[in-house]
């Protein structure tokens, strides 16, 4: 092979198939040894496959539309209804991180399957907890995470799977260098995958048995989005910032405004934004429930692609370009219009994404509501915004800072979201600029934005107030203490605010103060969009899987307790669901966060039974606003959710968990699913879900339903016993019925929605998906 890894072969008659490997670098010799046989995307198919849904459909088509129906198994004979219909698609590639990963590939294993069907990665990046800097924390977890690695290294070798160790960064940095590019389908195991939507891909998160199903070239299915246009005019200047027109959408759209959508840019205010600041807009889309975000392939991610190596790419695409932006008079089901020109600097938070306020009104309103106005911690970096043009930026403030002698306020962590922006920014001065400030660099890493950090500072309970340039602030998100009101924004407001230690802080009117008693205002951020020189790429930090791995050895302690082979799960039995106990009635949100902690239980998402100790315990019990604190019903007692969903399963009692509004919210993590399966769960009753999280409670054979009436959710007492009829029956779009049984001997009956179609049902009677796949073998 060419030391780079990109050809373009000619084929019959003009006809283009473009392919395209994981090549990133500057270095050719780096290059060439991520190159995949078999890593491409056919542009001329995906062409023929547009065609053929346009004129089925007889109507222009969004961006989105394009990609998505471009990849169907079957375009000319797949049903296509926006919002109704499930489509049977066929992504290009698959990308996992190694906290879900470990799941993933030991879901993959027991399928029985010898070799991956389609390219795939798995990237080391959760498992390293921020404590010291970025040297001793990488190496720390190298050695206290050793078992796993090694797992998911000869695991990677065993199955054809490219592997990133740990340092190599964050997976959704590593995706936007080296796999995404304009008109790829990639699915990723994790809810932040759509950050490749920055280079016109639709990447979209999932769970790991979604992920098995693309890795088994089992064609995956997905419900047919709706289309939200996001319109953008004007252009971004001074402090507004990309993170700042998320952070606005999510005010609009709310947390669950874009379930079942994709979110498509357009208008002429893209092009004021770099390929990378889409990608953080696009990244930030998880926090409104949207299927995934996209933007339509323009200049800047010509330089982009170019940038990282991947100059061949833009070429192709220019040629297709038409494929990849929306047609003309293309209709969405809801449009939002933004002026960039006019867009302020926002902040959002605490406890949720999608409470927005702008920068200039956030010291107030932190003021009228009790929210501690001094910055104990600000935060930058994360997969988020961890570009080339984000550590600039940030760095352009911290520059003025010291030339006026002022460094933070509060303390101030940075983390590079790949080694390749490590390495650039350490070249280029930016890191010894944000260091000498008072920055502490992290490693290549998620770090605090997944709560791994070790944070010493305040203890648990303390009110306390942080800022970042991350996606997700929930409850305890980011260090355990669920007193600490985290807030979301982009790295300049986030270095603004260091400088500062205060909320209260306006840095487009206000003042700061020099150690000789000089004021002085921070002139905008400024930074380059790409380094004039080419990126420095660092350590090589990937292993490609070996063309013969029949001697490669993939171990599993039987007595690990981190890692545990899989045992099926048990079939439908052919009848109702009789007489379930409700294992704890929740109170307002839950997010997978509330449903499957982070943080410390990290260590355990290769071993289920282990991580099934933290089923629901961030989670609120109605009965006694009291989190991990549930009634046992057999015994009287009051114990632990996880302890009281054993005893249960030990005396042959199934449960169900009964739910509010967007139930499963937040991160893709499939043990959310996993755990109450494994623990005797059958039903979990809901006002409604987040997507991915109810596709995972599908694919392990657990009935995500929701209530006709959300108003019966209230007639469900903590103490019910609770039956699903109409099982015998169960079809798409045909409602089941719970009898629910109080205790004094009365009972009602309400219906209950589902979205289950014929294959879902089947995974359902199976047992799961995976015990599914293995019958059709």
């Amino acid at each position: 092979f060419q030391w780079f890894c990109l050809s373009i072969l000619a084929l019959g008659t003009g006809a283009r198939r473009f392919h395209v490997s994981t090549a990133f670098s500057a270095k050719a010799k780096v290059a060439m040894s991520r190159f995949e046989p078999g890593s491409s995307i056919n542009y001329e198919k995906m062409h023929e496959n547009i065609n053929i849904v346009r004129r089925r459909l007889n109507r222009p088509l969004t961006l989105s539309e394009k990609i998505v129906y471009g990849h169907l198994d079957d375009p000319a004979g797949q049903e296509i209804d926006r919002g109704r219909t499930y489509l049977r698609l066929r992504p290009d590639r698959v990308a996992m991180q190694d906290a879900t990963a470990q799941m993933a590939m030991l879901q993959f294993i027991s399928s029985g399957l010898p070799k991956v069907a389609v390219p795939s990665t798995i990237h080391c990046d959760h498992l390293i907890e921020a404590q010291i800097g970025g040297a001793q924390d990488l190496q720390r977890a190298k050695e206290v995470n050793q078992e796993v690695y090694n797992f998911l290294a000869t695991a990677a070798a065993k199955y054809g799977v490219g592997f990133w160790k740990p340092g190599s960064g964050i997976i959704h940095q590593i995706i936007l260098e080296n796999y995404a590019y304009p008109g790829v389908m990639l699915i990723g195991t994790d809810s932040h995958t759509p950050n490749g939507g920055g280079l016109g891909a639709i990447c979209i998160g999932v769970g790991g048995a979604d992920a098995v199903d693309v890795m088994a070239g089992i064609p995956w299915e997905l419900k047919c989005p709706k289309v939200i246009g996001v319109r953008l005019t004007g252009t971004l200047s001074g402090w507004t910032s990309p993170k700042d027109v998320i952070l606005k959408v999510a005010g609009i759209l709310t947390v669950k405004g874009g379930t079942g959508a994709i979110v498509e840019y357009h208008g002429p205010g893209v092009d004021s934004i770099s390929c990378t600041g889409m990608a953080t807009i696009c990244n930030m889309g998880a926090e409104i429930g949207a299927t995934t975000s996209v933007f339509p392939y323009n200049h800047r991610m010509k330089t982009y692609l170019e940038k990282t190596g991947r100059g061949e790419i833009s070429s192709v695409a220019d040629q297709f370009k038409d494929d990849l932006v929306p047609d003309e008079g293309c209709e969405y089901d809801q449009v939002i219009e933004i002026n960039l020109s006019e867009l302020k600097p926002h902040i959002n938070g605490p406890f949720t994404p999608d409470l927005a306020h702008p920068v200039s009104e956030i010291g107030a309103i932190a003021k009228k509501s009790g929210w501690p106005l001094e910055v104990k911690v600000g935060l930058i970096g994360s997969c988020t915004n961890s570009s080339y043009e984000d550590m600039g930026r940030a760095a352009s403030l911290a520059k003025q800072a010291l030339d006026k002698g002022l460094k933070c306020k509060a303390q101030f962590t940075v983390t590079p979201g790949s080694e390749q922006i490590r390495a650039t920014i350490e070249r280029d001065g930016y890191a010894k600029i944000l260091s000498d400030v008072g920055g502490i660099v992290l490693a290549n890493a998620c770090g605090p934005c997944i709560g791994q950090w070790d944070r010493k500072d305040v203890k648990k309970g303390e009110k306390n107030t942080i800022v970042t340039s991350f996606n997700r602030n929930f409850t305890a998100r980011n260090d355990a203490n669920p007193a600490t009101h985290a807030f979301v924004t982009s790295p300049e407001i986030v270095t603004a605010l260091a400088l500062a230690g205060t909320l209260n802080f306006n840095p487009e009117t206000d003042y700061l103060t020099a150690p000789n008693g000089e004021k002085f205002k921070l002139e905008p951020p400024s930074g380059d969009e790409l380094p004039s020189r080419d990126f420095d790429p660092g350590q090589d930090t990937y292993q490609h899987p070996p063309a013969e791995s029949s001697s490669v050895n993939v171990d599993v302690n039987p007595s690990s307790n981190r890692l545990q082979l899989l045992e099926p799960f048990d079939k439908w039995h052919g009848k109702d669901l009789e007489d379930m106990r409700v294992l704890i009635k929740v109170k307002g949100k839950c997010t997978t966060d509330h449903i499957s902690a982070a943080g410390p239980w990290l260590k355990f998402r290769g071993h289920l039974d282990n991580i099934s100790n933290n089923l629901l315990i961030g989670a609120v019990n109605i009965e006694n606003d009291a989190v991990n604190k549930v009634k046992n019903q057999l015994t009287g007692e009051y114990g632990g959710v996880p302890d009281v969903a054993r005893h249960y399963k030990a005396n042959g009692v199934n449960w169900v968990v009964v739910g509010d509004e967007n139930y499963g919210e937040g991160s893709s993590r499939e043990h959310a699913a996993l755990e109450p399966r494994h623990l005797g769960g059958r039903a979990i009753i809901v006002k409604s879900f987040a997507r991915i999280h109810e596709t995972n409670l599908k694919k392990q054979g657990l009935l995500p339903l929701t209530f006709a009436d959300p108003q019966d959710y209230d007639k469900i007492r903590p103490d019910d016993k609770i039956s699903i009829t109409g099982l015998k029956s169960f079809a798409p779009g045909k409602t089941l019925t719970a009898v629910i049984k109080h205790s004094d001997g009365s009972q009602q009956s309400i219906s209950l929605n589902h979205t289950f179609n014929d294959t879902q049902i089947e995974w359902f009677k199976a047992g799961s998906a995976l015990n599914r796949m293995k019958e059709l073998q």
